[in-house]
């Protein structure tokens, strides 16, 4: 398949994927969506043994692209649940994939992009990340990133991140359980290669067995966090203070409430 927002190259066992809209921070539009999930599905029958996920430019992935999402604003209820199942289908299949994922971050991986990076089996940071989920910030509602936070870090800590909407470091990112590793900007990608090295040295077959075993004991549970998810993130799309968040973001201005 040919790509126009993401570039996908071979080394060895690895496949990299690689985010390419640096104008945009990588910012997600439906379309980078799309293309994501079909590469994630190339890569499931590919002969590749490890899968890394990573960003062109300054930034890992700077969330979803909010113009694209403000030109969806006077779309029908039916295009803002395509687009809410479109994102879950993405992190869903990246959560679900047979094969080892590792998120090299070197920027900021913000909203959706903080979901994309940590829902990979393994994030490794350096030490210039900048991790968030901001969507309150704009009137939106974290719904479909917030399954899969708690399963990593827990209700209590989940709930300080997508309610306050702050920033945090790499290094408070370690602490909360979102990063494996963090390293020095130079560093990054060393790091990234010695751990695919590792991981395609192992017997796929134990790796494919052992991942779908974890994928199974979820997912009964994401199924229906996930369900839920969709439904909240379709109407969020709809609210008003979703329309002034995301046009005092891109006036840069600060958001006038209604409430």
């Amino acid at each position: 398949m040919a790509y126009t927002t993401i570039l996908v190259a071979d080394d060895g066992a690895t496949r990299t994927i690689t985010l390419n809209r640096p104008e945009r921070r990588n910012a997600m539009t439906p379309e980078m969506q799309t293309e994501l999930i079909a590469a994630l599905e190339e890569a499931t029958v590919s002969d590749c043994r490890v899968v890394v996920l990573r960003g062109a430019g300054e930034a890992f992935c700077s969330g979803l692209d909010l113009k694209a999402l403000q030109a969806m604003n006077d779309q029908p209820a039916a295009e803002h649940r395509a687009g809410a199942e479109r994102i879950a289908r993405l992190f869903r299949t990246l959560h679900d994939l047979p094969k080892p994922t590792i998120a090299a971050v070197h920027g900021a991986a913000i909203a959706g992009g903080t979901g994309l990076a940590t829902i990979c089996d393994f994030t490794l940071a350096a030490a210039t990340a900048k991790f968030g989920y901001t969507e309150a910030r704009i009137g939106f509602v974290p719904a479909l990133v917030s399954a899969f936070l708690t399963l990593q870090i827990g209700d209590k800590r989940a709930r300080d991140l997508l309610l306050t909407g702050r920033l945090v470091d790499a290094s408070e990112a370690y602490r909360l359980g979102l990063v494996n590793e963090v390293m020095a900007p130079e560093s990054l990608d060393g790091h990234v290669q010695a751990l695919a090295r590792i991981l395609a040295d192992n017997s796929p077959e134990s790796l494919t067995a052992t991942k779908r075993l974890l994928t199974a004991q979820n997912k009964v549970w994401l199924d229906a966090a996930i369900a839920q998810a969709l439904e909240v993130n379709a109407q969020a799309r709809e609210t008003e203070d979703f329309r002034e968040g995301i046009a005092a973001f891109l006036e840069k201005r600060k958001p006038r409430w209604a409430k």
